[in-house]
């Protein structure tokens, strides 16, 4: 049931954010969808003597929404997919940033900029993680890979959201299920799973989660999304979880673009120090938004 459950949320998310593809009949729909490519390539002559490696990485992402809005009821579905390697000459090919996020809202409003809501998210990743070179010999070790871990997320609460710019979910009822599948990665790292379980289930939690969006200057769009999660049997400071993820994206013309992303995690259970990946890039960027309003 445990390995069901995370596949069908999976599925009913896929399927909710290609909503954008609904007949132009449904009016109370707001959609939009991005997708592009950023490469990264650097090389030096045998004799240059400021040093340098030869190095090429491709950054790949896609970010789609499907929002509808119909009198006081909302739903809200958003998906976030990064992935990216780099080869050091000299080195295997190694990944970069890796990153799977799916998010869906269902909310009824009870005043201009506050609704009730349930939600549920799915975070994890695409491929396995390693730490490369742990020892004299280059040993590289398993510490991730899909579903291990993946978090899956339901929340119940209140949401406020003043314009379409900006929203802040609070949430005092927000059980939480980790899971660790791979076998070979729970040798190394548990983050939380309790020895002998795949999955670790967090009933009594609550989650604040906030999203920001706007266009900062002439081409410039900025996207911040902030999660804080708290579990209550643990409720200490260093204890409470937070993932901030940010991408700052610049056209150049139509098809060209330069893209910043950025994501921070604090999480104690996998380490007790802040980790954070940071990636630049120039690329190819397409885009597609469809805007309608109700009849």
């Amino acid at each position: 049931m445990h390995k069901i459950l995370p596949l069908l949320f999976l599925f009913l998310s896929f399927n909710t954010i290609l909503a954008h593809a609904q007949t132009a009949a449904d009016t109370t729909w707001r959609r939009s969808f991005s997708a592009g490519v950023n490469l990264n390539q650097a090389s030096f002559s045998d004799n240059w003597k400021a040093g340098g490696v030869n190095s090429v990485a491709v950054n790949a992402f896609l970010n789609s929404r499907a929002d509808y809005k119909w009198e006081r009821v909302s739903w809200d579905n958003s998906m976030q997919l990064q992935y990216g390697i780099v080869k050091n000459e000299g080195e295997g090919m190694r990944k970069s940033i890796d990153r799977i996020f799916l998010d869906s809202k269902y909310g009824y409003g009870f005043s201009t900029d506050w609704n009730t809501f349930v939600s549920a998210n799915f975070l994890s990743q695409f491929a396995p993680g390693y730490e490369y070179d742990v020892d004299d010999v280059g040993t590289d070790r398993l510490i991730s890979n899909f579903f291990s871990p993946a978090f899956l997320t339901f929340a119940l609460g209140a949401e406020y959201k003043p314009n379409p710019n900006f929203s802040l979910r609070l949430s005092p009822f927000a059980p939480r299920f980790t899971f660790l599948l791979d076998e070979d990665v729970a040798v190394n790292e548990r983050y939380g799973v309790p020895e002998g379980d795949k999955v670790r289930t967090e009933w009594l939690a609550a989650m604040i989660q906030a999203d920001y969006q706007k266009t900062v200057m002439t081409n410039v769009d900025l996207k911040v999304h902030y999660n804080a999660f708290i579990n209550y049997k643990e409720l200490s400071f260093k204890r409470v979880d937070h993932r901030v993820n940010l991408v700052l994206a610049a056209k150049v013309n139509k098809y060209i673009n330069v893209n910043l992303m950025g994501n921070l995690i604090y999480d104690y259970d996998q380490d007790s120090n802040i980790q954070y990946s940071q990636s630049l890039g120039l690329g190819v960027l397409y885009t597609l938004q469809g805007f309608s309003t109700g009849q």
